[in-house]
């Protein structure tokens, strides 16, 4: 790391804005079908970017944030909002997008455009892996190829090898689909029905209908927790097709088993999670900043942290430059680092030293800016998301 470091702190003297303040973008969903999530999100970037400031360890001063809205569906709302934040607030990074849509349209529109590094929490269809990005994208939750295989293990263990699948029908859900399709078929596991859904539709009681008729021992419900996929869950439930549900990460969040109620008891999923101690660190951090550590809060936290930490090691808020530097932070060698450690991340890459950015979702990026990822196994007990195991 420290040759490639090097390197970039000698292109970067020619950068005439690199040790000027900095602004940081986010642009997520804070309305849309997974607006619940939003805040405990947003809350978690900013809390390293206070941290960060509190410091008084980053070279290049203050830093800033300007919000904004994906919609997460509307990729020509989510595409001129990135730009205003371009061209007008003149951000430097962004953290986000969040629904893999959207993030897709920002990338390819805008931040490939006007060369803007952007890393995303929570955007994980598999087609972001292979898209032309200038090396520009990255993100922190693991690609639904890896969760279409976990879907398939856990439920396998569980013996429930006859399932009915219902996806949302946008780049998401088709994505996680198709990969659990694959890997569920491969381990022996029968698909009764496999349909999309729309999101936003008032009477989702013909698709519960065609899913009952299916039948299976559980429907996979591979949607949105404040849109479709919770539509799709009522109406399978008032029609009595089924009584319990898999639900993916887009499926997780506080908002649903108090919308449902006791009915979503017993009901399992996953969700890109770890047990590892920067997750206890993370916990203890947002609690004493009065947020929870919700769904995708550890990776937006770890989102913000690794372009900032990028642009201390190399002096830059030129993701031309400091787009290199991410992929060296986030893996070995170097002394490890966790929520809460930022100050101490910011003063050894000042030292010229090494440091292995692990953050709160034990971030490992393995190519091409993708997070090798780990999953907690949720179910919802008492009307709670309750982690029970990690895979």
């Amino acid at each position: 790391m420290k040759k490639l470091i090097t390197t970039l702190l000698a292109l970067c003297l020619m950068n005439s804005a690199s040790f000027s303040d900095v602004k940081l973008g986010i642009i997520i969903g804070f309305t849309g079908p997974i607006e619940s999530l939003a805040p405990d999100m947003a809350a978690g970037a900013e809390a390293a970017i206070d941290e960060v400031n509190k410091s008084g360890s980053f070279s290049m001063g203050n830093v800033s944030v300007v919000r904004a809205d994906s919609t997460c569906i509307d990729s020509s709302a989510a595409t001129a909002a990135a730009e205003r934040l371009i061209t007008s607030d003149k951000i430097q990074g962004i953290m986000g997008a969040d629904c893999s849509g959207v993030t897709t349209a920002i990338l390819q529109q805008v931040a490939m455009a006007n060369g803007i590094a952007m890393i995303s929490p929570s955007a994980t269809s598999p087609a972001l892996s292979t898209v032309e990005d200038n090396n520009l994208f990255f993100r922190t939750a693991p690609s639904d190829a890896r969760q279409g295989e976990v879907i398939a293990e856990v439920l396998m263990e569980k013996g429930l090898t006859n399932v009915a699948l219902s996806y949302v029908n946008n780049d998401y859900g088709k994505g996680l689909a198709a990969s659990f399709e694959k890997n569920f078929k491969a381990a022996g596991g029968t698909i009764t029905l496999s349909a999309p859904h729309e999101d936003d539709k008032g009477d989702y009681s013909a698709e519960a209908g065609a899913l009952a008729q299916a039948g299976g021992d559980i429907l996979v419900v591979a949607g949105y927790l404040n849109s479709g996929g919770k539509g799709i869950i009522q109406a399978s439930l008032d029609t009595g097709g089924f009584d319990q549900f898999f639900l993916p990460d887009g499926m997780i969040g506080d908002s649903l088993p108090q919308d449902i109620g006791p009915a979503l008891n017993g009901s399992i999923g996953t969700l890109p999670g770890t047990d590892s101690p920067g997750m206890a660190k993370y916990s203890d951090l947002a609690s004493a900043a009065g947020f929870k550590p919700g769904p995708f809060s550890m990776e937006s936290y770890d989102a913000a942290a690794l372009i900032l930490l990028a642009m201390e090691a190399t002096k830059s808020s030129d993701s031309q430059v400091y787009k290199y530097a991410i992929d060296e932070i986030a893996n070995a060698p170097g002394e490890i680092i966790y929520p809460g450690e930022l100050g101490k991340a910011l003063d050894l890459l000042k030292a010229g030293k090494d440091i292995d950015y692990v953050g709160a979702s034990a971030v490992e990026l393995v190519g091409g800016g993708e997070s090798a990822g780990n999953y907690a196994i949720m179910e919802v007990i008492d009307g709670k998301n309750v982690p029970v195991s990690y895979k």
